[in-house]
């Protein structure tokens, strides 16, 4: 199967970078969101210069799809290095308790200025940030207690700024997907190929599919080889296209004349990792993955 270097930059998400910069100001803090399978991948590089002049809290969101103690140890990582991090989950609602307590945590002091004035109602204004399809609108409508974002599982959905109340005393400023120019590794666009950050319409669905499975049998072979009734050691040495042939052929999966329909069988495997019928899965660990200098300021 041939490599694809996958970038994607659509036009909008240029203007998200220019909204991001003209509103910083009105916000007393940044809540970014990652994913927690890909925190390496899924943190938007650029985002600290841009939030330069407020603190920053980071959502490791889809944390129930992530191998649990993996994102324990990021976010432990994270603490011990002067950062705001927790786990959390929008769809089933885990951890969402404990955004409100951290921010007012992170801003007490700002907070008990505005209570010498006199402001102690003012409400805790936050921008929203965050890679396409990371969970940033299901976050908001699950702090608004409503439906005023729209939400549907695939990248691009958000195309405009919008001002949303909660009743957790934050105000949330819900902002546009938005990526980066450039993947400088291809492992950073693969990774958010699989969790679905970029949309599957624009690539070789079983060049990634082959490649996912490559990375499950290194990350996760146990689960990997369960989940598909496949023998480790008759894996080794075959190629990321040759894993999804043994996929295709253990499901059963042919088309006519006898061929292994490996399209069917790239669509099953995308979809099963990203639904974690696989199993919860990191494929990015702390202990495998170098901090840059960017990230760790």
């Amino acid at each position: 199967m041939p490599s694809q270097n996958i970038q994607w930059f659509p036009g909008h998400m240029a203007k998200t970078r220019r909204l991001i910069s003209e509103n910083i100001k009105l916000v007393d803090i940044v809540i970014e969101l990652i994913d927690a399978r890909i925190p390496q991948s899924s943190k938007n590089p650029e985002i600290p210069t841009m939030c330069a002049i407020r603190p920053v809290l980071t959502l490791f969101n889809k944390s129930t799809l992530a191998d649990q103690s993996v994102t324990k140890k990021w976010i432990e990582q994270y603490k011990a290095e002067g950062r705001h991090a927790l786990a959390i989950d929008c769809v089933t609602g885990d951890g969402l308790k404990n955004i409100a307590p951290a921010c007012r945590e992170i801003l007490s002091e700002k907070l008990e200025r505005y209570e010498a004035k006199g402001m102690a109602g003012r409400k805790i204004r936050a921008m929203i940030v965050g890679i396409p399809n990371v969970g940033k609108s299901s976050l908001v409508n699950k702090l608004s207690g409503s439906k005023k974002a729209r939400v549907e599982d695939r990248p691009g959905v958000t195309m405009s700024k919008q001002w949303v109340t909660t009743n957790i005393g934050i105000e949330l400023l819900d902002m546009p997907g938005i990526l980066w120019p450039k993947f400088e590794d291809e492992t950073i666009g693969e990774n958010l190929a699989f969790t679905g950050a970029i949309k599957d319409a624009i690539l070789d669905t079983e060049t990634l599919a082959g490649k996912l499975c490559d990375r499950l049998l290194k990350t996760a072979p146990d689960k990997f080889c369960t989940r598909y009734k496949l023998e480790a050691s008759k894996l080794e040495g075959l190629k990321p296209h040759e894993l999804l042939a043994a996929v295709a052929r253990k499901r059963g999966f042919l088309i006519s004349g006898g061929e292994l329909d490996t399209e069917r069988a790239s669509a099953i495997v995308l979809d099963e990792f990203r639904s974690a019928k696989i199993g919860r899965i990191s494929l990015e660990r702390p202990w495998d993955t170098c901090m840059t200098e960017t990230e760790a300021e």
